[in-house]
């Protein structure tokens, strides 16, 4: 007896061996056919996410460059994280093995999920101030940039690389052509000077419009006891110069306590 159970110990000493590598095995992945740590899948997963990292730099290093509060970084975490969001629902099989077969996940979901997502993170970037608005480019480009996460993250590297360049023409071409389109500018326009031997509100018009301004949205408003009055309007002239003109007749009037030329921006 004593012999048998001295034949039993390395059978027995091998099943505790055994088992703890068979569950290192499946842990890995080794049991699916691999035979090293990083097989196929891996290398292409760490593509795509090397790929939507640098496509998300190239975006955000434009916005850095013209001094946008969302820039190079925002935008390399913003793609990353989307590819990645998306390798989780294109390899499934890696992390949902036991279900494989019973339960299907739709990717366009996920998809869905990130641009819903992505929008909140937009309005943080836009800023108000007064009538303007700023950062609605920049919020587009936060947008575009996690969609192109997204074409990384399910290998579409074609669509991916001409999104990339389209949307860098787009905030540089683009920027360069629209300098130089005819269009309107639109100005914020606020003055304040004494009530007596100030400009009466038909003066105040000539002068405005003596310089190549229409304008629109007039009000007028007393303040300091009645003895300051304020007018505030929204003007627009065809010739871009024009705004600094009126500043400098502003200036050289005495009765004028005050005033403020801004450009609607967007």
């Amino acid at each position: 007896m004593a012999r048998a159970e001295a034949d039993k110990t390395p059978e027995l000493l091998g099943r505790r061996l055994y088992r703890p590598c068979v569950a290192r095995v499946r842990l890995l992945g080794l049991d699916r056919g691999k035979t090293t740590l990083v097989n196929a899948d891996d290398y292409e997963i760490a593509v795509r996410v090397l790929a939507a990292l640098a496509a998300g730099a190239l975006i955000g290093y434009e916005r850095s460059y013209h001094g946008r509060p969302a820039g190079f970084r925002t935008h390399a975490l913003v793609c990353t994280a989307s590819s990645l969001l998306m390798l989780v629902t294109v390899y499934e099989a890696h992390w949902m093995r036991a279900a494989t077969g019973l339960v299907q996940i739709d990717p366009t979901r996920m998809a869905q999920g990130i641009m819903t997502g992505i929008g909140f993170l937009g309005a943080g970037v836009i800023i108000k101030e007064g009538l303007s608005v700023r950062g609605l480019t920049t919020a587009a480009s936060i947008w575009i940039t996690a969609a192109i996460g997204i074409l990384a993250g399910i290998g579409f590297y074609f669509p991916m690389v001409l999104s990339v360049v389209l949307t860098l023409g787009v905030l540089s071409i683009f920027r360069w052509i629209e300098a130089r389109m005819p269009s309107h500018a639109y100005y914020h326009f606020a003055i304040r000077f004494a009530k007596e031997g100030g400009m009466s509100e038909r003066q105040l018009r000539e002068l405005v419009e003596s310089h190549g301004f229409s304008i629109a949205n007039f009000s007028y408003r007393l303040e300091g006891e009645g003895r300051i009055r304020r007018h505030a309007m929204v003007i627009r002239c065809a010739d871009r110069s024009g705004a600094g003109r009126l500043a400098v007749t502003l200036e050289g009037m005495d009765a004028v306590l005050e005033f403020r030329i801004a450009p609607t921006g967007d």
